[in-house]
């Protein structure tokens, strides 16, 4: 199986889908799915270096199952027949330059720079899907210098994956190779220079991946500035 960036034509992230990650970050509970792009560009595979921090940026970490689409669809319905859509599963972060993202919320702008920068879409090896039959039962944490941050389990998500996935393909066609994350847990926040995230996908305590990483200066020429 070819790598994740390497086919990916889009990365599909739903936003807001665990109830006390919406309440840290004093959002509204969605009504229904939502979800935003990540450029396949920002996926950083694995052993392949650092998560960059970008000048001027909170850098925030957010663990997520990601769901790697088999074959190009579209309306799929809701209920378990999506899952056929699913060809395998990895695990992921979903970095994100939190203060990028409040000031385009207040503003009502696009999240685009906040959720798109190289290395802002670290995953594991991909996972068979023999190896996950409920993807509605797995275990997602993630610490950060050995000190635990994120641990839940994905039986808490407020939409399940068919329900997700019946949702995006609405919109826009599922291509075989795209990355769908299907949200975070509670937990989220910061990670700077030098600090080191390890973040581990189990069922029944049997781990089947997991992502060591750290932290790094990007950088280059782009600075945080208002907008």
């Amino acid at each position: 199986m070819a790598s994740i960036r390497a086919n990916a034509r889009k990365v599909v992230c739903i936003g807001r889908n665990y109830a006390d990650h919406v309440t840290e970050l004093n959002n509204t509970r969605p009504k229904q799915p939502f979800f935003f792009l990540k450029p396949s560009s920002s996926i950083l595979p694995p052993r392949s270096g650092p998560v960059l921090a970008p000048k001027g940026v909170n850098l925030h970490y957010e663990v997520e199952l990601g769901c790697i689409i088999g074959k190009e669809v579209r309306d799929l319905p809701d209920n378990d027949t999506a899952l056929d859509a699913v060809e395998a599963y990895c695990l992921s972060i979903d970095m994100t330059a939190r203060n990028v993202q409040e000031e385009a919320k207040k503003k009502g702008l696009p999240w685009s720079i906040a959720k798109g920068f190289d290395t802002f879409c670290p995953v594991s090896e991909i996972i068979p899907k023999a190896s996950i039959p409920d993807p509605h039962n797995l275990d997602l944490s993630l610490t950060v210098n050995e000190q635990m941050r994120q641990s839940d389990n994905t039986n808490l998500m407020l939409f399940q994956i068919p329900r997700q996935l019946s949702d995006i393909s609405k919109v826009m066609t599922l291509e075989k190779g795209d990355l769908i994350l299907t949200g975070t847990p509670k937990g989220v926040g910061p990670v700077k220079v030098g600090d080191v995230m390890k973040a581990v996908l189990s069922s029944g305590g049997k781990e089947l991946a997991s992502i060591e990483i750290g932290v790094e200066n990007k950088g280059g020429k782009y600075e945080f500035a208002e907008t």
